[in-house]
Order: C-alpha cells, then sequence, then structure tokens
C-alpha cells in the first residue's frame, strides 16, 4: 500500500494540477464517447492503451472480458452496459481481450477451478466460445489458448447484442460495435472485421469495425 499511497500523493502534487480545469468541468457530468469492456489482468489499461483522458471513456472490467447475455436478473455489467447506452448514449462499445488471459487459458485447458467456485461459475458465460474452440484443431496449448482469445471476442460481442439498449441503438443507427484483441507484450491491437470475419490490424485498418450501425431508415 505504501507505493499505492504515493501514487495518489504524486497525482494530487503533479498530475491533478496539470488538468485542474478538465476535472472542473468532469465534477458535475460526463460524457464519454465510448463504452469500454476489458479484462481485469493488471496488464491491460484501456487509458493508457487507448491514450484518452478522464472521462472520455466508461470502462467495464472483469475477468476475461465478459458481458452475460441479457436475461430476467441483470447483474452489474448489464446495469453499466444499459446505463452506457441508454442514459450516457455512447456511439461506440469495445469488447477487448488480451493475449496471455488467464480466464481464457483455464478454460481452453479445461483446469479445474473448484477452489475458485465463483471464478468457476462467471466463466460459463465463455461456454459458446469454448464450444466452437473445442471443435477446431491447435498446434498447441499456446495455439488453443491464442484462439480461445479470439472465439471469446466473438462470443462476447454477440452476447452484447442481447441486451435491448443494445439492439435499439444499433437499429437506430447511432451505435457500433468493436471486438479487440491487445498483445501484451507488442503493444499492437487485432480487431475483427465483420465484413470479412477475420481479425486485422487496428493499425492498417483504423476504420474497422465488428458490427456497424444499421441505416436508421431501417426501422
Amino acid at each position: 500500500m505504501k507505493e499505492i499511497v504515493e501514487g495518489i500523493l504524486k497525482f494530487q502534487r503533479d498530475a491533478f494540477p496539470e488538468r485542474a480545469e478538465l476535472f472542473k468541468g468532469l465534477a458535475t457530468r460526463q460524457n464519454p464517447k465510448a463504452l469500454f469492456i476489458s479484462c481485469s489482468d493488471s496488464r491491460l489499461v484501456p487509458e493508457l492503451v487507448t491514450q484518452r483522458e478522464p472521462g472520455e471513456l466508461f470502462v467495464i472490467r472483469n475477468a476475461g472480458n465478459i458481458v452475460p447475455s441479457w436475461g430476467p436478473e441483470p447483474g452489474g455489467v448489464s446495469a453499466s452496459v444499459e446505463y452506457a447506452v441508454a442514459a450516457l448514449r455512447v456511439s461506440d462499445i469495445v469488447i477487448c481481450g488480451h493475449s496471455d488471459c488467464g480466464a481464457m487459458a483455464a478454460i481452453s485447458s479445461c483446469a479445474c477451478l473448484d477452489h475458485m467456485p465463483a471464478v468457476s461459475h462467471w466463466l460459463r458465460y465463455a461456454d459458446s466460445a469454448r464450444v466452437v474452440n473445442e471443435a477446431r484443431s491447435h498446434a498447441d496449448a499456446h495455439a488453443k489458448a491464442a484462439s480461445m482469445v479470439r472465439e471469446n471476442v466473438l462470443a462476447q460481442l454477440a452476447n452484447i447484442q442481447t441486451h435491448p439498449c443494445v439492439r435499439l441503438a444499433l437499429a437506430e443507427g447511432r451505435i457500433a460495435l468493436h471486438g479487440w484483441i491487445y498483445d501484451i507484450e507488442s503493444g499492437s491491437v487485432s480487431a475483427f472485421d465483420g465484413a470479412s470475419g477475420r481479425f486485422v490490424s487496428l493499425a492498417e485498418h483504423p476504420r474497422t469495425r465488428a458490427v456497424a450501425p444499421a441505416h436508421p431508415a431501417a426501422i
């Protein structure tokens, strides 16, 4: 905790004064443009990777960057998605997985999680990705885990579209969905291209989207 407290004091002494006007404006309102859903892994920091300032991203982080499908008893992730889309009216949603994901490695290797029942239950929301990944051939365990990361991003993109607020926003043509994978070692990002059905370099294809908004005339 010593380092964390020292970090707070450094923030108050150095970083906060440089952004005093920004925080003054954020004190009573927020207007983020994107909802960023990522893993809780300490090596992936959404604001750092995207170089966004406070107030520019609405962030949800959990084990495995998971979005449960809409159900009769929505939980905290569903509530946060609904608030971001219906109240804050973000224009983009990013679901971002990452390399060397412990959650996806556990799923792909069928690791026993009996000693962590909450984790085991939570990762069941990636079952559709697991089934697809198990049906594929993989060169080795590492390749299988990397494939699981990709399949999980696709599964969560499908899950989030079951949320009424997201379906409405897509139908109204006011939101787009993005599926990314961040490579920890290189810093590169791969994005799922919904048009071609494959992951491509975001640096080479910056306008890539997983799901484009519908034309408003369609409704």
